[in-house]
């Protein structure tokens, strides 16, 4: 294989350029020697062999009796001693040796028109390579710090820089020489030698990606993530809904004994998250997304405007606040709803009652309004999704099942502490009633009697005046009856 063959080999495999982009730059780099040296390319031809093993730069020049321009024109004598047989307006190719033929100063504009050409394919070889990769994770190693950004090492001989601004860094993160960054890549830039990714660290779908990544039914489309807000390196909340009823969005995205989370949580370095499930009715959406706080009650306060009251109790209060307000100003980022937060006796000094009282009308007549019967732990109001998930991947789903199991303290599940079961105990406390069967049974059949007793009525036949089973005669018209059973 010649030197030029082995050249465009090195080219092609290290900087990734394909075979016709080597070729179309070493032809741009000899027709710009060419028009360096004779002022102008037009008739400058560039032929390469089949195995590109060499390559040749020829000037092409019409046959006259008498040139007037020796760049595009040559004698007729001349041209039959090169060529032999040719006659006056036939156009020959006459090789040229750059050597011999071109300036000292054509020649080094001809390598960096090359050098240029060559920059610019590679550029364009990785945009078109990497433009749908926007919105991707990469992973690459810290190299070095700048003015706060961080550049990364994403391989690629150099070619590919990745950098990590300080405004997509999360405020809790801190690397050092070679440590691995996981990142998303939110933008792709040129630059002198080739392309530089843009990483983000902050973007909520950072965490989406890695989530889906976890999560099959996720992947699959089983559930959807509606949406995901993030205060980076505090705490992201998510919201995860599926129109399967026989499948929990969170218990899933939790994980038996909270492995999948866990998992996306070592990802953004600990990093508190919170897995609820999304509603549309926003009263539960917004109970569900202030989260790990237990809401009492909310209130829509103005549907028009998106303002939401909720009542929390005063143990509940900080929890449902966050620090520096944090999980009040992520759930209403969340929910898109301004979420007003007050306990109990703060809510009493309100003037509620015209609100209460239309939602009380809208829950009679809502087709939505229901009183269902809470069977399960994740049904409980305000209950921890999270706490929920694990106990059922534990086979503890139904109410009744835990409270046989807390009663008898045979609930020791990882992930699970004892002041989870107890708030668990004392949402049931509050929000479910057992009723004994036997007792339920009687009161059904005493309310059955005394409905049927009500509805069939008796009247005389004389004179019409109301009846009882146990009167002989009318006390109207004093005629004398007697009831018998009818054979059916």
């Amino acid at each position: 294989m010649s030197e030029m063959a082995e050249a465009i080999r090195q080219l092609i495999q290290e900087k990734g350029c394909s075979e016709d982009s080597v070729r179309q730059t070493i032809e741009r780099a000899l027709k710009a020697a060419y028009k360096k040296t004779f002022g102008t390319d037009e008739n400058a031809i560039v032929k390469f062999n089949d195995d590109m093993s060499d390559v040749s730069i020829y000037a092409r020049k019409t046959v006259l009796d008498g040139v007037y321009d020796p760049v595009k024109e040559i004698e007729l004598e001349e041209a039959k001693e090169l060529a032999g047989d040719v006659e006056e307006g036939d156009e020959i190719d006459i090789l040229l040796d750059p050597k011999v033929d071109f300036e000292r100063s054509a020649v080094s504009t001809g390598k960096q028109t090359a050098h240029q050409g060559l920059n610019e394919s590679v550029k364009t070889s990785l945009m078109n390579e990497y433009k749908d990769k926007v919105g991707e994770i990469i992973i690459g190693y810290y190299q070095r710090e700048r003015n706060g950004n961080i550049y990364v090492d994403l391989g690629n001989a150099g070619r590919i820089e990745g950098i990590l601004p300080v405004k997509y860094q999360s405020k809790l993160e801190f690397y050092e020489k070679n440590d691995r960054i996981k990142a998303l890549i939110v933008d792709i830039k040129p630059t002198s030698s080739g392309i530089q990714l843009i990483l983000s660290r902050t973007d909520p779908k950072l965490v989406s990606s890695i989530l889906e990544k976890e999560v099959p039914e996720i992947a699959d489309g089983t559930i959807e993530i509606t949406k995901i807000v993030r205060d980076a390196g505090y705490r992201t909340k998510i919201a995860v809904y599926t129109k399967k009823e026989e499948i929990d969005p969170v218990g899933a995205c939790v994980g038996l004994k909270g492995v999948r989370i866990q998992n996306v949580i070592r990802e953004l370095l600990n990093e508190k998250i919170d897995v609820l499930k999304w509603d549309p009715d926003p009263t539960v959406f917004i109970k569900n997304a202030l989260s790990p706080a237990q809401v009492q009650r909310v209130l829509i306060l103005d549907a028009d405007k998106r303002q939401a009251l909720a009542i929390v109790d005063d143990t509940q209060f900080s929890l449902a606040i966050g620090k520096q307000g944090q999980n009040v100003r992520l759930a209403n980022k969340l929910c898109d709803w301004n979420i007003d937060v007050k306990t109990v006796e703060q809510a009493a000094e309100m003037d509620l009652s015209n609100i209460a009282t239309v939602q009380t009308a809208q829950n009679l007549f809502s087709d939505e309004a229901a009183y269902d019967e809470i069977t399960t732990i994740a049904e409980l109001p305000n209950v921890d999704a999270n706490v929920a998930a694990v106990l059922k991947e534990n086979g503890i789903e139904q109410i009744e099942d835990f409270v046989e199991a807390y009663d008898n303290g045979t609930i020791n599940f990882e992930g699970i502490s004892k002041e989870d079961l107890d708030a668990v105990n004392a949402l049931i406390n509050e929000n479910v009633e057992f009723v004994d069967e036997e007792e339920s049974d009687q009161s059904e059949e005493k309310t059955e009697k005394a409905h049927s007793d009500e509805a069939e009525e008796y009247f005389c036949p004389e004179c019409g005046a109301k009846i009882t089973l146990d009167m002989t005669q009318c006390p109207n018209c004093g005629v004398e009856f007697e009831f018998e059973e009818d054979g059916e």
